[in-house]
């Protein structure tokens, strides 16, 4: 399950709370009243439940929103891939012939996309069912057999040449 299907399922639950803390204090006041309860005791919890209902307006408001940015993030994304689907396409290819330059492994390569792409040792063990520590290992043999002191330098030797926009390398 995505981080994005947690979270809004986390918010939704929130707002149910909320709404079952109201409806439970709603009918404890209505009971207090009829048994007679004081007014400051029914001006605590009547602050109670409106403080429960504006709970629940804003979590609903809040997944409302969050569902509409990340549908909107995730309608820009595809819009981009499509429009820049060659683009990606080639530089994939350049990543990989230079993958294969420095003769990685497989498994070699497929981390260097997985670092590329930002993930972390922990994130890339998880995705290629594998210790931290071999994603760890095989990252620095990537980088031994590139030449490379880590990370930054591994994603640098790529964007290096697509930042400065005119294919000259900068210092």
């Amino acid at each position: 399950m995505s981080d994005d299907v947690r979270e809004r399922r986390l918010r939704l639950a929130s707002a149910f709370l909320f709404g079952a803390i109201a409806i439970l204090i709603a009918a404890d006041l209505v009971i207090d009243r009829q048994e007679g309860a004081g007014i400051v005791h029914l001006a605590i919890e009547g602050t109670v439940l409106i403080g429960a209902a504006i709970g629940v307006v804003l979590m609903l408001r809040t997944v409302s929103r969050v569902s509409g940015d990340l549908a909107a993030a995730r309608e820009d994304a595809a819009r981009w891939r499509r429009e820049n689907q060659e683009i990606v396409r080639g530089l994939s290819s350049a990543i990989q012939k230079q993958f294969d330059a420095w003769r990685l492994s497989a498994a070699e390569a497929e981390i260097g996309l997985l670092l590329l792409k930002g993930l972390s040792h922990r994130e890339i063990a998880d995705v290629r069912q594998t210790s931290e520590r071999t994603a760890r290992e095989q990252a620095r043999a990537l980088y031994r057999k590139a030449g490379l002191s880590g990370r930054n330098e591994l994603s640098a030797f790529f964007l290096e040449d697509l930042l400065t926009g005119d294919g000259a390398r900068s210092p």
